[in-house]
């Protein structure tokens, strides 16, 4: 959207509407200034376009047929003044388009190819369907989170679609724009899911090589195997966290739960009596609400906060003071992150759906009114 400010302002990039993480990657682009130019396909309808789809903020969006010779002109010609494009269908339908990235590069050296999939652009499962839960389970992520003797717990999509999705596609796009700035050559960005979520456990794999990692879960420092790294319920069926691994903090959680000079405490890094320790702690987090809790330990050095649901996030006080989220139109989002001291970002607008008269986006891009008019009769935009 024309106008953004941040440190992406001037850059513009050409999404391919899809659902997760593609929208997630190109939301970021736009959050930091870019101006992102959505295309869908004709006609349809569902929750990528619904004014709810917060990952869709901030850009405009037009439907383009690209079974359509005219439509692919038309998107061929976006392309020709961007500076990056994102697509996230299985390899080889672009190609077929004659868009793919040889084609692209033809007429935009300078442009980069965002290519987002779950398993990558080659290998052996590299045309099989999935989702995000698929592509954490073959990177070793999804076996590593659970409790001991249960199955793993999922992760939300965080892991797969927007943190070794979205978030990686982000990165080597604004990467590779770096090195063109450099080289004034393009080239391909080949995302996948599957690698980025192995990327997320390389702490994991160092832990492991060093023989401070076990493959069962729930006996690991961060997987909660550590009493002292750990969720406990509070008298009200409430929940806090604790993350008191360095001494001076360990110390603390046991000053403010009274456990300092409890008798017989086992040591802080006894494995063999870490469920002895998380039975202790239990206990006396059950002896106390939430709230009361929060009175005692939040703003201390033990390492504490409540776990809260997302109503209780954005009314918490250091969110609010942090301006953590935004409100657009009525709703609350998560505000643009990270955050910059110079070139700060515009505050998010509304998802957008497919505008019904293309001519006011493509104007912006170099397309006069006979020319949108002209592609329209052609079914550039569907509908004939």
């Amino acid at each position: 959207m024309p106008g953004r400010v941040g440190p992406l302002s001037g850059f513009r990039v050409i999404e391919m509407a899809g659902l997760a993480p593609g929208p997630f990657c190109a939301m970021m682009l736009a959050d930091m200034g870019a101006e992102v130019l959505r295309i869908a396909r004709p006609g349809v309808v569902g929750d990528e376009h619904s004014e709810h789809y917060l990952l869709n903020r901030s850009r405009r969006c037009i439907a383009i047929d690209l079974k359509n010779s005219a439509g692919r002109e038309t998107l061929a010609r976006l392309l020709s003044s961007s500076d990056a494009f994102i697509e996230g269908f299985r390899p080889g339908v672009m190609e077929r388009l004659e868009l793919g990235p040889d084609d692209c590069f033809a007429f935009n050296r300078r442009l980069v190819y965002g290519r987002m999939t779950g398993w990558g652009q080659d290998g052996p499962l590299a045309m099989t369907a999935g989702h995000d839960i698929n592509y954490i389970a073959l990177s070793g992520a999804l076996h590593s989170i659970g409790r001991k003797g249960e199955p793993p717990s999922i992760p939300l999509n965080l892991i797969g679609d927007f943190g070794g999705g979205g978030m990686y596609l982000a990165f080597g796009i604004v990467c590779a724009l770096l090195e063109a700035s450099r080289s004034g050559q393009g080239q391909v960005v080949d995302a996948s899911m599957l690698d980025g979520a192995a990327s997320l456990m390389t702490y994991m794999f160092g832990l492991r090589a060093a023989g401070q990692w076990s493959d069962v879960r729930g006996e690991n420092i961060v997987d909660g195997g550590a009493p002292w790294y750990h969720i406990y319920e509070t008298k009200d069926g409430k929940y806090i966290s604790i993350a008191a691994f360095e001494p001076a903090f360990y110390a603390e959680l046991l000053r403010l739960t009274g456990l300092a000079n409890a008798p017989d405490l086992p040591a802080q890094h006894d494995r063999v009596r870490w469920p002895e320790l998380e039975a202790r702690f239990a206990q006396v987090f059950r002896s106390r609400t939430r709230a009361e809790w929060c009175a005692l330990m939040e703003g201390s050095d033990a390492c504490f906060a409540p776990v809260l649901d997302l109503s209780e996030a954005v009314a918490h006080p250091h969110t609010i003071a942090r301006r953590s989220f935004v409100e657009v139109a009525g709703v609350l989002h998560p505000a643009p992150a990270p955050r910059f001291s110079r070139t700060s970002t515009s505050d998010p607008t509304p998802p957008s759906v497919p505008e019904q008269q293309p001519a006011g986006v493509l104007a912006n891009w170099g397309f006069d009114a006979k020319e949108v008019a002209a592609l329209g009769r052609q079914g550039a935009f569907g509908g004939v």
